[in-house]
């Protein structure tokens, strides 16, 4: 009887802790979600997006450029997640830091199929610094109040089940 409850209590917390985060090396969690005062950003037509104005949706920020390789690999699982139908409540916002012009940004997105993003700026590179980034791909997960919870440092892929369960949990 002793070995049944051991077992049990040994299933039902590894169980829980991969509900809690996926076996990803370069996903950090945030302890205490974080809050940014003016998470603002371009779209193509260079009109501002607020962060703020999408509270109440799991969000996504991904920042990104075309001379990154490993933002190449990923860039199409980022867009398959996008449309993943498990979560209806997800929004990303792919960044473009690279100060490019727009034309290499598109023809980047068309060169790798991208038919569920659209394309964003960060063309001061305000976020680049309010967020501390130290190189591309970066992954800023926010929660529906808009606070950061988690952060992915590097490339990983978008359509990995684990990340998509446990990203279920935040929609």
């Amino acid at each position: 009887m002793k070995l049944l409850i051991i077992f049990i209590y040994l299933i039902t917390t590894n169980f829980s802790y991969a509900l809690e985060k996926p076996d990803l090396k370069n996903l950090v969690l945030i302890e205490s979600p974080k809050t940014y005062e003016e998470v603002i950003f371009k779209d193509i037509n260079q009109k501002n997006v607020n962060l703020a104005d999408f509270n109440g949706k799991l969000v996504i920020l991904n920042f990104w450029a075309t001379w990154c390789a490993p933002c190449k690999e990923e860039m199409p699982s980022l867009d398959n997640l996008q449309s993943n139908s498990k979560l209806s409540n997800l929004r990303i916002f792919p960044i473009n830091i690279g100060q490019e012009d727009i034309s290499k940004a598109e023809f980047f997105f068309k060169e790798l199929d991208i038919k569920n993003l659209k394309i964003y700026f960060d063309a001061p590179i305000t976020l680049a610094k309010k967020f501390s980034l130290r190189g591309v791909p970066t992954t800023i997960l926010f929660n529906k109040q808009g606070k950061e919870f988690a952060r992915i440092i590097g490339s990983i892929d978008f359509k990995n089940e684990e990340f998509i369960n446990w990203l279920k949990t935040y929609n």
